[in-house]
């Protein structure tokens, strides 16, 4: 399947879960999911025999800057060999997005890493919980508006 037929496949089983799209003249074609319907949307894209997207390649947390946090999901297909990004978006305030792990193993990682560098929130992860810093480190370094910390344990953070 192509990028064309993927999204309209898509829109005709999730009609209200797609914000926007465009797969023509981009690279990586893509869909923008309401939140609260990644899960379902990725269900379906994995258990569909046209689809089976069984490879969840990457899952990276994004500040789009003025208080939007993003998931972006590179999905392939290693039975077809095609290839599809999904990209969710939500309010720095309230970062809140169901986990996929159950879904994708892979996930479980990605999403410790984009919670503990964006403060991405995955609702029903097994174990969400800082995998690069120290569990009392304050804030998301790879938010915008992150400031680093002076002193953690009154040792000077060089920066």
């Amino acid at each position: 399947m192509n990028a064309i037929q993927i999204l309209e496949k898509l829109k005709s089983k999730f009609p209200d879960a797609i914000l926007d799209a465009k797969v023509e003249g981009v690279i990586e074609p893509y869909a923008k999911i309401k939140p609260e319907l990644i899960k379902e949307v990725c269900q379906f894209m994995r258990d569909d025999e046209e689809l089976n997207f069984d490879y969840l390649m990457c899952l990276s947390g994004m500040d789009y800057g003025k208080g939007v946090l993003g998931v972006v999901y590179n999905l392939n297909s290693i039975k077809h060999k095609h290839k599809f990004t999904l990209k969710v978006e939500v309010a720095s305030d309230a970062p809140n997005v169901p986990s996929i792990e159950s879904i994708w193993k892979t996930a479980n990682w990605h999403e410790r890493e984009a919670y503990d560098m964006f403060g991405i929130i995955f609702i029903d992860h097994p174990d969400l919980r800082r995998m690069l810093l120290p569990d009392d480190w304050e804030g998301h370094p790879l938010r915008k508006d992150y400031q680093v910390q002076e002193f953690y344990h009154g040792m000077k953070v060089p920066y």
